[in-house]
């Protein structure tokens, strides 16, 4: 089934994001660079991530979903062999930035393919399905590379050998998957226009503002979890490490399912409650050496990123004309992926200056203040919105 091979393909793709997450401790250990270098080069990911939305996020819609996707094969594929030598430093660097070239091409080709190629059979489940392939491989990349690591030899090449080995069996898939778009003759592949219609931006704003918190967590999981695990909770296994992204991402993609068909507004509230509540927990176990907080917290953060992500980009475009919608949606993709990025290299700073226990807990806290701001002013919001028509 076409679907399958593209839904799977897309999980192996975004799997290849995160086998790094286990490693950062051993490139550290063995390149001898600083915890600021290390979430820089996490954070990169971000910004290959950005420069394929921003410049390539129509091209699928003129040239076709084959040709986009079998280049961000390329891009994945070649990521992994330049992982292989295990540095050095800029050689990672490049490795990640591929990385994120090549998940920036599939987070709209790829979701778009499956749900145009899904059967009969899955009416109304291709986005559920390409959500789930998306966030699911990002989940599983730590926890698989992590049982490389404490199991099986040569742990900072095995991984990528096998994940390119695995990307180039999907290359196949997608070729013989059917084209589902008619490509145009003169296609115009002008970098994609970020923009923020005046009449949206305050809820854009908030709900924003929301998407942001949620994202500077998974940033923070996917990048310094590892140091937690091992620093503070005093866990040496490589495996453990990889378990708390695995909890944060399951929960995201479950929740996003659960609550697809809720109300929006009252969903993105509840999903700013849970991941205030989720940080507060993760606060805590940073404070306390924790593992059994640190697991709680990653699951209702995720149950909270998920619900405020999918709702608040969903309460964007309830309230944005159609022909506004794709630049108004970028421009929310950039927020987060920002949200990724920026935070977490400053939490590498800071650990470096203040140590990792207080670095942790101060970007916890404020990470949760800034839910709660959100989830203030869109309480505010949504009861002027229901006022209006009685006045």
């Amino acid at each position: 089934m076409a679907a399958s091979g593209l839904a799977a393909t897309f999980a192996v793709v975004m799997l290849g994001a995160t086998l790094p997450t286990p490693m950062y401790v051993l490139y550290q250990q063995e390149l001898q660079f600083s915890p600021v270098t290390q979430t820089v080069i996490f954070a990169v990911y971000a910004v290959g991530v950005l420069g394929a939305l921003l410049l390539a996020g129509r091209w699928s819609d003129q040239l076709g979903r084959r040709p986009l996707l079998l280049a961000g094969i390329v891009f994945s594929l070649v990521s992994s062999l330049v992982f292989l030598p295990a540095g050095p430093v800029w050689v990672l660097l490049v490795g990640r930035l591929l990385s994120g070239v090549s998940a920036g091409i599939f987070a709209g080709a790829a979701t778009a393919a499956i749900i145009e190629a899904a059967p009969e059979s899955w009416h109304g489940r291709g986005p559920a399905v390409a959500t789930a392939a998306n966030m699911g491989g990002l989940g599983l990349g730590p926890v698989l590379a992590g049982l490389a690591v404490e199991y099986l030899p040569a742990p900072l090449q095995l991984s990528y050998a096998v994940h390119a080995v695995l990307v180039g069996l999907c290359a196949l898939l997608v070729y013989l998957a059917p084209e589902t778009v008619t490509p145009v003759e003169r296609p115009s592949l002008r970098p994609q226009a970020v923009e923020v219609p005046a009449d949206v931006r305050t809820v854009f704003a908030l709900a924003a503002t929301a998407g942001f918190a949620g994202f500077a967590v998974l940033g923070l999981f996917t990048a310094v979890s590892p140091r937690i695990v091992s620093e503070l909770v005093g866990s040496p296994s490589h495996v453990l490490a990889g378990v708390p992204s695995l909890l944060l991402l399951g929960a995201s993609v479950v929740t996003q399912i659960a609550v697809r068909r809720f109300g929006t507004d009252r969903t993105l509230d509840v999903g700013c409650v849970l991941l205030v509540a989720g940080v507060l927990l993760i606060a805590l176990s940073v404070a306390q050496g924790s593992l059994a907080e640190l697991l709680a917290g990653a699951v209702v953060a995720g149950a909270g990123q998920g619900m405020a992500f999918s709702k608040g980009l969903a309460a964007v475009n309830a309230r944005v004309e159609a022909h506004r919608r794709a630049g108004t949606t970028s421009s929310y993709f950039v927020v987060c992926y920002v949200a990724i990025s920026l935070p977490v290299v400053g939490v590498g700073a800071a650990s470096q200056a203040w140590g990792l226990r207080t670095a942790g807990v101060v970007f916890c806290l404020l990470v949760a203040v800034l839910a709660a701001v959100a989830l203030a002013a869109l309480l505010v919001l949504q009861r002027r919105e229901h006022r209006a028509p009685a006045r």
